[in-house]
């Protein structure tokens, strides 16, 4: 009996405003062999929150991980990160920074 494990997609947010680094991101993922979504968010104003995620989401309204650049240009990555811990409905999603 062979052991088959029904493999599902990750859904990842990439909060990247660097193309290179995202670019290395998709890269990565890539080689790593790892069946995923990948949605990427480069602008990060002072007035966007993850709320909005659901709309810019719309096939995974709540990724299974964000991966956060903490060194954002508009909207600082740590205040990006209070926003997620702060929402009930976000605050269960893994993130790396």
């Amino acid at each position: 009996m062979t052991n088959q494990r029904k493999l599902r997609q990750i859904d990842i947010l990439l909060v990247e405003d660097n193309p290179g680094d995202v670019r290395l991101t998709r890269e990565a993922l890539k080689e790593g062999k790892v069946l995923n979504s990948l949605q990427v968010v480069g602008d990060v104003s002072k007035r966007w929150n993850f709320s909005d995620i659901p709309a810019r989401m719309p096939k995974s309204p709540h990724p299974d991980i964000i991966l956060l650049d903490l060194n954002l240009p508009k909207k600082d990555g740590r205040e990006v990160l209070a926003d997620i811990k702060s929402d009930p409905n976000l605050r269960r999603i893994r993130w790396s920074s």
